[in-house]
């Protein structure tokens, strides 16, 4: 694991210019697995997360990316093994990025803080339908009606602490691409760290206050993140039941984007998110995103204190 820290802080330095971005999901607060492999260290379940989004509805050929995550922690080895799933598609393109994904968590059991970190490894392939091309004057010369596919080898890296007040987080996507001449089709590294701090001792409900960048190649973003979540007193050693939650964020690119969650029951959490850009000369049409997350008590887990917390907290 210690290469895989060397080799984190090797790539955040480093950096990329290339051209493609990372696939927009506005329910990363929820789950930050996407570009934060160490994420995924989280005892007591196993946990399976899905989502759906649709970027400006109403827009033929618009992006829509589906997302699918499971993971499970082992407490006797402090590992955790997951596998992830997203298909990205924007008009005649389509990605495919499977990935296999292990975290080595160290904790501080009676402290509730630990640290992790993580490694997904996979392909990422793009697919163009050149056959799906409506260009304006018929036999344009410049565009290819082929059917072209691209495969490489995809790996993030991430490293993330976790205490009872905050969570900060350092990653890094895509490391391939960093020296890579590549600068087509396939898609480029973008470093990411974000600060959550975090409320979550009050019996009736919880707080989140989170800040995120994103740097990608010279690029730079912004997003800021508000958050309560609402519980209901047990009275039972599990702790209180959470029952729904409220959030906002807002990105620099003038991206507003508002969050409604509801627990089913204990262990099934359905979420939505309604965004929309603010950029003059900008698409403003809406996109949406649905997210489903599901969690089933794993007995790896050896650890009553992370049990607890695992209850007490769904996915921080």
């Amino acid at each position: 694991m210690k290469k895989i820290l060397v080799m984190l802080i090797v790539s955040l330095l480093v950096g990329s210019s290339l051209a493609q971005s990372d696939i927009s999901m506005a329910t990363h607060w929820y789950n930050r697995a996407n570009y934060n492999p160490a994420s995924i260290a989280r005892p007591g379940y196993m946990y399976i997360f899905s989502n759906i989004r649709q970027q400006w509805a109403g827009v033929s050929g618009s992006p829509q990316t589906i997302n699918f995550q499971m993971s499970a922690f082992h407490y006797p080895s402090r590992s955790a093994f997951g596998f992830s799933l997203v298909s990205d598609r924007t008009g005649v393109t389509t990605s495919v990025n499977p990935m296999l994904t292990y975290a080595y968590r160290i904790a501080d059991d009676d402290k509730n803080s630990a640290f992790s970190m993580g490694l997904s490894a996979g392909v990422f392939s793009r697919f163009f339908d050149g056959s799906a091309y409506e260009p304006e004057q018929e036999n344009d010369q410049a565009i290819s009606t082929n059917n072209l596919t691209y495969i490489r080898p995809d790996a993030n890296l991430g490293m993330e602490y976790q205490s009872n007040l905050f969570i900060a987080g350092l990653s890094v996507t895509h490391v391939f691409s960093i020296l890579s001449t590549e600068t087509l089709y396939l898609n480029s590294s973008h470093n990411y760290g974000y600060l959550i701090f975090k409320i979550t001792k009050p019996e009736f409900a919880s707080y989140y206050l989170g800040a995120q960048v994103v740097n990608q190649g010279g690029n730079f973003y912004y997003e800021g993140n508000a958050m309560v979540r609402i519980k209901k007193p047990t009275g039972l050693n599990p702790g209180p039941q959470e029952l729904f939650d409220l959030g906002i964020s807002y990105r620099n690119t003038r991206l507003l984007t508002a969050f409604a969650g509801i627990n089913i029951s204990r262990n099934f959490r359905v979420a939505y998110t309604y965004g929309r850009s603010f950029t003059s000369g900008y698409n403003s049409n809406a996109s949406h995103e649905i997210m489903l997350e599901y969690r089933i008590p794993f007995h790896w887990a050896a650890c009553i204190p992370c049990l607890n917390n695992a209850r007490e907290d769904w996915y921080r």
